[in-house]
Parts: C-alpha cells; sequence; structure tokens
C-alpha cells in the first residue's frame, strides 16, 4: 500500500510538470500572436494613424467582368471599391475593332475627389491571333502606367520604380497583305430524336482592309436548314435557304464627314425572293470627331438606292420582278460615361414610287447607374413595318406557319426587356480567392 501511495504520488508529480509545460507552450503562442497582431497593425498603421487600405489610391473599375479578378491579381496595391463615387479614379475600358480583326482597348483614367480634372486615356492595341493571355497582360500593363500619376501623389509613392528599355529601331514594316485581312467561317449542326430531326449548314466568306482613309468590307454567306418531323399523318419536312453577298467602301474626308459606296446581291426563299440586286451611295455625318468614337458618336447616316428583284412566287402586288428606288436615313447616339451608357439609333425608309410603302425602326439599349450599388438596364426596339413587297400571293399554309417557312405579313414587330440589378455590402473589393474555382459556377446540390 505504501509503494502504491509513493508511485501515486509520483504520477500526479509528473502530470502537473506536464501541465505547467502545456501552459507555458500555450501562453508563448498566445503572446506570439498577439506580438505578431500588433507588428502587423503598426506595419499597416499609415500618417495620422489611418491604415494603408485607406490611404491606398481608391479605383473603381468600368472594366468587363473577364478582366476584373485578374487585374486586381496583378495590381495589388490599390485599393478596388465597388461604389464609382466612392473612387479617386474612375477607370474604364472601351474596345472596338480594328482594320485587321483585333481589338482597340481604350482605357479612360477620370480623377474624381482630390485627383478631379486629373484625366488620361490610354490606348492597348491588341491583334487577331492574340490569345486571352496576351491581350489581358497588355490591358494591365496600360493600367499600371495610367495609375503612376495617381500613386506618384500618395505615400505609396516611396514604393514606386520605374523602368526604361529603350526600344530598338527597325525599319517600317511592308505589309505584304496590303492590310487585308480574310476570315473563313463554317458551322454545321446535326440534332435528332425519333421523332425530330434538324440538319444547319452555314458558312461565311469576309474581306476587310482598313486604313485612316479608307474602309472596306466584303463578305458572302449561305446557310441552309432541313427540319423533318414525324407525325400520325406522316412526315413533314421543311427547309429554308438564303445566300447573301454585302459589300462597303467607305472614304474618310474629315474628322466629321464620310463618303460610302454600298453593295447587296441576295437569295432567300424564306422572304420569296429568287434575286435581289441593290447599290446605294451613302454620306455620314458625326457630331462629334471619329477619334473620340470609342466614348461617344452622334451619326446621321443617309443613304440612296435601285434595287433589281425577282421573286420565286408572284406577290400580293402581282409582280414576279420589278425595279426599286428607296432612301434611308438613320441616327445613332451613342454615349459611355461614368453613370453608364447609351446606344440608341433611329431609323426610317421608303421606297419612291409609293411613299406608304416604308418603314420605321427605333432600338435603345440603356445601362444606368442609379445610385451606390443599383444598376438599370433597359433594352428596346420596334419597328413600323409597311414596305413587305415580297409577300408571295398566294396564302400561308399552317405547315408555313408553325415552322417559319417563309415570311408572314405585319405592321409592327417589338421586343424588349428591363432589369435591375443591387449590389450591397463593403464597399472595398481588393481580395482574390480563387479556391472551389468561380461562385457563379457553383450548382451543387445537397
Amino acid at each position: 500500500m505504501g509503494n502504491f501511495m509513493k508511485e501515486s504520488g509520483l504520477l500526479c508529480n509528473y502530470r502537473h510538470g506536464v501541465c505547467r509545460k502545456l501552459l507555458i507552450i500555450i501562453g508563448m503562442v498566445v503572446v506570439v500572436q498577439l506580438a505578431g497582431v500588433a507588428v502587423s497593425y503598426a506595419q499597416q498603421a499609415g500618417t495620422n494613424g489611418r491604415s494603408e487600405q485607406d490611404l491606398a489610391v481608391k479605383v473603381f473599375l468600368d472594366v468587363e467582368r473577364r478582366y476584373q479578378e485578374y487585374i486586381k491579381t496583378e495590381i495589388p496595391y490599390v485599393n478596388y471599391v465597388r461604389d464609382r463615387k466612392q473612387a479617386q479614379v474612375y477607370i474604364m475600358l472601351t474596345e472596338q475593332r480594328t482594320g485587321s480583326g483585333g481589338t482597340e482597348n481604350t482605357i479612360t483614367f477620370i480623377g474624381q475627389q482630390n485627383f478631379t480634372a486629373m484625366n488620361d486615356t490610354l490606348i492597348h492595341v491588341s491583334q487577331q491571333i492574340d490569345s486571352e493571355e496576351i491581350i489581358r497582360r497588355g490591358i494591365v500593363k496600360t493600367l499600371k502606367l495610367g495609375l503612376i500619376r495617381y500613386m506618384s501623389k500618395t505615400p505609396a509613392a516611396q514604393y514606386l520604380t520605374i523602368n526604361y528599355r529603350k526600344r530598338v529601331e527597325t525599319a517600317e514594316v511592308i505589309d505584304k497583305w496590303d492590310y487585308w485581312v480574310f476570315n473563313i467561317d463554317t458551322n454545321s449542326r446535326l440534332n435528332g430524336e425519333e421523332q425530330r430531326k434538324n440538319l444547319s449548314l452555314r458558312g461565311s466568306v469576309s474581306a476587310d482592309r482598313v486604313t485612316p482613309h479608307w474602309k472596306s468590307s466584303f463578305n458572302f454567306s449561305a446557310e441552309y436548314d432541313r427540319r423533318d418531323y414525324e407525325t400520325d399523318d406522316g412526315k413533314i419536312s421543311s427547309y429554308t435557304r438564303s445566300q447573301d453577298f454585302r459589300g462597303l467602301v467607305v472614304k474618310s474626308l474629315t474628322e466629321h464627314w464620310s463618303l460610302g459606296f454600298y453593295g447587296n446581291l441576295e437569295s432567300s426563299k424564306y422572304r420569296n425572293i429568287e434575286v435581289l440586286g441593290n447599290i446605294a451611295p451613302a454620306l455620314e455625318y458625326n457630331v462629334f470627331p471619329y477619334s473620340e468614337s470609342t466614348r461617344r458618336e452622334f451619326r446621321f447616316l443617309y443613304r440612296a438606292g435601285y434595287s433589281s428583284l425577282r421573286y420565286n412566287e408572284e406577290t400580293i402586288y402581282k409582280k414576279i420582278e420589278e425595279d426599286l428606288f428607296d432612301e434611308n436615313l438613320s441616327a445613332t447616339y451613342e454615349i459611355k460615361e461614368r453613370w453608364g451608357s447609351v446606344r440608341s439609333t433611329l431609323e426610317g425608309s421608303h421606297y419612291f414610287h409609293d411613299f406608304n410603302k416604308n418603314r420605321l425602326e427605333l432600338n435603345c439599349n440603356m445601362d444606368l447607374r442609379l445610385f451606390e450599388g443599383l444598376s438599370l438596364n433597359i433594352y428596346g426596339s420596334v419597328s413600323m413595318i409597311h414596305d413587305q413587297l415580297s409577300l408571295p400571293k398566294t396564302d400561308a399554309s399552317e405547315e408555313d406557319v408553325l415552322l417559319r417557312q417563309r415570311e408572314l405579313s405585319t405592321q409592327y414587330d417589338y421586343f424588349g426587356s428591363i432589369g435591375l440589378r443591387y449590389t450591397f455590402g463593403s464597399i472595398y473589393s481588393n481580395v482574390v480567392n480563387p479556391r472551389f474555382g468561380s461562385q457563379r459556377r457553383f450548382r451543387g446540390r445537397f
């Protein structure tokens, strides 16, 4: 019994010793963690006790979502905010196609708050063959250049370094293609089930040439669509086919005026057109200089043309062929600003032989930022149609209507959509966490 008590006492002393050591280790870990937090806070504290996040340049990105995460990862030293009114620098990226099939990315820097009136515009041009990675690297490089002037006026300037790599002078490049760019596109689709089959064939060939003074574009396309249905009354088959050639040549006259020439040759079973040929000279005036086209445009386009038509079937006006003269006037307004963007086109046309044979079309798309976190998108189009000269004289069958094998008589058509998006929470959006992929792609079920 004595030995047992002795051993128990030793065991208790041993356990107490282990407990004391564990408490000492835990205490040291807590002290280290607290010290780390203190050091981190001390490192982050800036002028007048403000954190580095608060002192960093606040930036609002008006950029496509596919670029935003990459930009935030590659440029982590600025502060990205969710609301444009909280930003010191508003960055907007707009795009337009180049003559070689690439993209001209115009990046506009707009200073706000203490950077008011400090604005800048930089351009990055990508080639048609450039991969997504090459394009976004170029955009990020351009963004870094544009942000330097703003960062240089903050405490972050002490961390900036600028390196200059002299470009090697080369001789002027001689383009063996003389700026011509060619594209060949083909597409086929086959799908079916027990009672339904569908075959679609489409193809196009295009040639484009764009220089500062001339713009030329030519395109030929053709498509064939066949559908077969099995019903209790037998097999129903329908098909549509069309061919279309379009040409455009434009001469730049001044920063506001352009002169052009349209040409068109087409055939369409759906529209009852065996062959249509059209030529039309045109004149365009842009209220704003063309050099500002990535930000704003207000264009008036007038064209007057001659058309020669031959129909597959006699029309409702008892014509199997005819020659027509027409004119067309359109006005397009497009603007992209911090409050959103607007694009709207109003177009009217008529035939000279009968002014009652006319058409009026309006389409508009607006993306408006109403206030912090709330944006409104509206799209709508409406057409008043009184110029369907090619409608067949024979009545459309039920199959024609249901299978959309021919154009139907109508005096109007319309389309509209409206949507709201509201975002709220922290104004800061610097953090990028790629784990588990994008949340938008997650569609799991529990």
